[in-house]
C-alpha cells in the first residue's frame, strides 16, 4: 500500500490572520482541506495521516474531515515543533505493510492528483533501472539568474540556473528508505530543510520531475491571492 503523508502543524503568522495558514479560506473551504482532497482523488494513495498542532486536532477532524468526507485519512496525528519532527512523528505509525510514501506540505493545494500518482509510478520505474533511485521529487526549474553570496553579501559566482531547481512536494520514497533516513538524522543530529536532503545524505540517489509553477507554497498574503487567481483559472479543486 501507498501512504500520503500531510503535514499541516506550522503556525506561520505571515498571513496575519487570527487562525494558522492551514486552515484560511482558499475559495470557500481552508487550503488543508484543498490539499486533502488531492490525495484523496488520488487513485495510488491508499492512506492518509495528516499532521496538525494539538490545538487543532478536533478542529480538523470536525471542520475538514469529517465535513468533506476524506475517508482515505487513516490517522490524525500531533506535529512537532519542526516539519522535520512533525514527518518523524508520522513514521512511528506507518504499517508494515505500506510500500511508498509521499510528503506533501499542507500548505501546497495547487496540485494535481495525476501529480501525486506519477510520482509513484516514477519512482518504481527509475527504481527498476537503478536500485540506489529511493526516491522522486517535484522540482520547478530556476527563471531568474542565481547568485551564490558570502557572509557580507558579496557575490561569489554566478550559478547557471538550468542547473538549479526549486524543491517541492510532493516528495516519494519508498517507505524503508524514508525510515532510515530520519533514523540515521536523528542519531546524527542532522536538519534539512526537505525530505529529499536526508535520504540524498545516507547515499540513496534522488531523482526530480519537473513541477509546475503554480505549486507554490502558501505563506504570504499575496501567495494566497496568487492562489485564489490560479484556482478560479484554471477551475481545481
Amino acid at each position: 500500500m501507498n501512504l500520503g503523508i500531510i503535514t499541516a502543524a506550522g503556525k506561520g503568522t505571515r498571513l496575519r490572520a487570527n487562525i494558522n495558514k492551514q486552515f484560511i479560506k482558499l475559495c470557500g473551504k481552508p487550503i488543508l482541506a484543498h490539499t486533502i482532497n488531492v490525495f484523496q482523488k488520488s487513485e495510488l494513495i491508499d492512506e492518509i495521516f495528516i499532521l496538525v498542532p494539538a490545538e487543532y486536532i478536533e478542529y480538523t477532524q470536525k471542520n475538514i474531515i469529517n465535513k468533506f468526507g476524506f475517508n482515505k485519512v487513516t490517522r490524525l496525528i500531533i506535529g512537532g515543533e519542526t516539519r522535520q519532527e512533525t514527518v518523524s512523528n508520522a513514521l512511528k505509525f506507518i504499517p508494515d505493510k505500506c510500500e511508498m510514501v509521499s510528503v506533501h506540505d499542507g500548505v501546497r493545494p495547487l496540485i494535481y492528483s495525476a501529480d501525486v500518482d506519477l510520482l509513484f509510478r516514477k519512482l518504481v520505474e527509475f527504481n527498476t533501472e537503478d536500485t540506489e533511485v529511493r526516491g522522486v521529487i517535484l522540482a520547478a526549474s530556476a527563471y531568474e539568474t542565481i547568485k551564490q553570496i558570502n557572509d557580507s553579501d558579496g557575490c561569489i559566482r554566478t550559478i547557471p540556473r538550468e542547473t538549479v531547481y526549486h524543491a517541492q512536494t510532493p516528495q516519494t520514497f519508498f517507505k524503508d528508505a524514508l525510515i532510515e533516513a530520519y533514523k540515521h538524522a536523528e542519531t546524527d543530529n542532522t536538519m534539512a530543510t526537505d525530505d529529499a536532503m536526508l535520504v540524498e545524505k545516507i547515499g540513496y540517489k534522488v531523482k526530480i520531475i519537473k513541477g509546475n509553477h503554480e505549486n507554490i507554497k502558501i505563506t504570504t498574503p499575496i501567495d494566497l491571492f496568487l492562489a485564489e487567481l490560479i484556482i478560479s483559472k484554471n477551475g481545481i479543486h
